[in-house]
């Protein structure tokens, strides 16, 4: 585990204290520690979802893990305490399904931007003016040229 100045830390229940943890001096084979630590203080503090997903956000920012080391963290969060564990896994799964959401969301509005984008190329080929495609898509003269570009 990291040194004493991390262990002084990582033992208190502050908000700022868990967002620096992610900045404290560790090795790369203590990442896996480290997350859990930080998780269990997210856990402890018990703020409300938009401090944790701040201080998550925050700390993954700067200790982004492996897939090999998230299956070591995991592994690790099972051997806890029953209590402790259930709730540090509780919210890496919330994690785990926030970060697919936004994935989907993104993918979603990627994929309509791209069939938009079709759509429009499509329409001046067969000879529509952008006059014309503005009126059948609803788009801005401006967009359906940026589109065209």
């Amino acid at each position: 585990m990291p040194g004493t100045v991390v262990r002084n830390y990582i033992r208190q229940d502050n908000p700022i204290a868990a967002a620096l943890l992610s900045k404290m001096g560790y090795t790369e084979s203590e990442r896996v520690e480290l997350k859990k630590q930080f998780l269990r203080m997210l856990v402890r503090m018990e703020l409300d979802e938009a401090k944790q997903r701040l201080l998550f956000g925050f700390f993954e920012t700067y200790v982004k893990l492996s897939d090999e080391e998230e299956r070591r963290l995991r592994s690790e969060v099972n051997e806890m305490e029953t209590k402790e564990k259930e709730q540090v896994m509780e919210l890496i799964i919330s994690y785990e399904q926030k970060a697919l959401e936004k994935g989907r969301e993104e993918g979603v509005k990627q994929g309509i931007k791209q069939g938009m984008k079709r759509l429009v190329q499509t329409m001046a080929k067969k000879g529509m003016s952008v006059k014309d495609i503005a009126n059948v898509t609803d788009l801005s003269e401006e967009e359906v040229e940026r589109l065209l570009e």
